[in-house]
Formats: structure tokens, C-alpha cells, sequence
């Protein structure tokens, strides 16, 4: 999967002369923590919600309200955006994105292609686009933990036994390698397995039920 698959297409954009007071409105209307700043069709920097409050007056300050909302109307973004920006193309994988993410500590990669932002991806979507459905969550059906399930030898009994009652698999995951646990977690899109974990429990498996969200 890339990037071009989860990132979100139609992205508001600010330039560096808008003033804060309005980027923080424009943020507060979409409830968005970030603003991607272009400048002649280019990425010149990113603006966070944090750089928008952080703008502002101190609590300390002798100015009155009248003097703060001035200030803060006179101030730009280009005054307190991140101008050295992570970024990644269209193309580039899933995996690669969340380890430049987590490499560089941010929330959010502008998607460029050439120079021009053409979408964005955010910490939201890794989960919301990719967890979620890698471990079934708010879906129908039924979650199933097999244990000692997770090596070669024992994935293929257990897929033989699933080919043999046709279930379905909408997700599968197991631990990695270095991990101590052997377990397999299956989501089925079917809701009555019970033949199924008997058929398990009959070649040697112990099978649960894990805990849903879906109704």
C-alpha cells in the first residue's frame, strides 16, 4: 500500500502572509492541528496549532485586549511556521512513511509531487486507514486468537482448515519474528464459527474469541 492510497486529496492550504488570527480560525472550522503554508505553488512551511498559541501574548503581558487582538492581527505565519518540513510523495509505501514519521517525531507528511502539495497524511490516517483494518476493528464478524498458530508449519494447518469450512478473512496478523508469543489473530467476516474452532481444537489449536467493537 502507498501513500497515494490513505493520504487526504483536497487539502487546505495558507500562505505565509495570512495572519495567525486567521490561520487559527481556519484550523478551528476544519478542527485541524496542522496547515501546510504555500507560497507561488511551493511548500514554504507547515504551521501548527501549537505555533498558534504559542504566538500569542503571555499571560504576564501589561497590553490590553484591545492591543493583543491588534498584535495578533499584525502577526503572519511566516513568523512561526516550521520552514524545515518532512515530506513524501504519492509513491512512496506506507511503511517507509511511518518510519520517516517516527525517525523525525512528526504528526504529518505533506504529500508532494514535484513541488506542488498534493495531499496529506497524518498520524489519524496510519491508524484510523491502516490499524483499524489490520486488526478488524468496527468490523463485523468475528476475531479469533490461535495460539501456537503463527509459525509456517502451523499457519498452513490452520489455513487448511479454514479453506475446508470457506470462511472468509477480512485481516490476519501474528507478532514479529523476535516476538515470544506464537500467536495468530484471524477477523473472519462470518459470525457463527463454532464448527470451525472445533475443527481447530480437533488438529491440536487452542482457540478464543477476542473481544469486538463491532456490533
Amino acid at each position: 500500500m502507498r501513500i497515494k492510497d490513505i493520504m487526504t486529496y483536497n487539502v487546505v492550504t495558507i500562505t505565509s502572509s495570512t495572519p495567525i488570527i486567521e490561520a487559527e480560525r481556519i484550523m478551528a472550522a476544519h478542527g485541524f492541528e496542522r496547515l501546510p503554508v504555500v507560497d507561488m505553488g511551493r511548500l514554504a512551511g507547515l504551521v501548527t496549532k501549537d505555533n498558534v498559541l504559542k504566538a500569542g501574548p503571555s499571560a504576564a503581558t501589561t497590553l490590553t485586549r484591545g492591543e493583543a487582538v491588534y498584535l495578533l492581527t499584525r502577526l503572519t505565519v511566516a513568523e512561526v511556521m516550521k520552514r524545515s518540513v518532512v515530506t513524501v510523495s504519492p509513491e512512496t509505501t506506507v511503511e517507509k512513511a511511518v518510519a520517516v514519521a517516527q525517525a523525525n517525531k512528526v504528526g504529518c507528511l505533506p504529500v508532494l509531487e514535484g513541488e506542488k502539495v498534493v495531499g496529506i497524511v497524518t498520524t489519524n490516517d496510519f491508524f484510523y486507514k491502516i490499524l483499524n483494518p489490520l486488526f478488524g476493528l468496527g468490523q463485523k464478524g468475528t476475531r479469533l486468537k490461535i495460539s501456537g498458530g503463527a509459525d509456517p508449519k502451523s499457519m498452513e494447518k490452520v489455513l487448511g482448515v479454514i479453506n475446508r469450512f470457506g470462511l472468509t478473512i477480512s485481516s490476519i496478523w501474528r507478532p514479529p519474528a523476535d516476538s515470544q508469543q506464537n500467536d495468530l489473530i484471524i477477523q473472519f467476516n462470518e459470525s457463527d464459527i463454532a464448527g470451525f474452532m472445533d475443527a481447530l481444537r480437533a488438529s491440536g489449536f487452542e482457540a478464543e474469541k477476542r473481544e469486538s467493537d463491532a456490533g
